[in-house]
């Protein structure tokens, strides 16, 4: 039995979804920003921990994507749903916006070759727009 109670296991799944959807927002959005960044002069794209982050992160996913695993954020959102009971409808508004944004039925080639594919771009930006260690 899980020491957890469902309306509690319920805020968490939801908590644990806006953080991942954050996290992909941060991950697809800082690529374009520190490209154009990086041709208008912004200092703060060539922040050495803020690209080591953004690197170390699709690094992360890519690798998951080639093991086929699923991300860690989706196992522990997906435990506390189950503990919630919520496997099925009725589902929280944040679940049910957030889902619909972040989880996609596609073949599970089409994700590997994206996050490759991302993953690649993330890291030739290191040559484009060489990150200091200063802001």
């Amino acid at each position: 039995m899980s020491p957890l109670n469902p309306a509690t296991a319920a805020l968490l799944a939801d908590a644990l979804l806006t953080l991942h959807m954050a996290i992909v927002v941060f991950v697809v959005g800082l690529l374009p920003l520190v490209l154009v960044g990086g041709t208008l002069g912004w200092r703060w794209v060539r922040h050495r921990g803020l690209r080591l982050s953004h690197l170390g992160l699709i690094v992360f996913i890519a690798v998951q994507a080639w093991l086929g695993r699923l991300c860690p954020l989706t196992v522990w959102e997906q435990a506390l749903r189950r503990t919630a009971g919520q496997h099925s409808y009725p589902e929280s508004f944040i679940e049910h916006w957030l889902s619909r944004l972040l989880y996609w039925d596609a073949p599970w080639w089409v994700f590997l070759a994206a996050y490759t594919a991302f993953a690649c771009g993330v890291a030739l930006a290191w040559w484009w727009v060489r990150p200091t260690g200063r802001v």
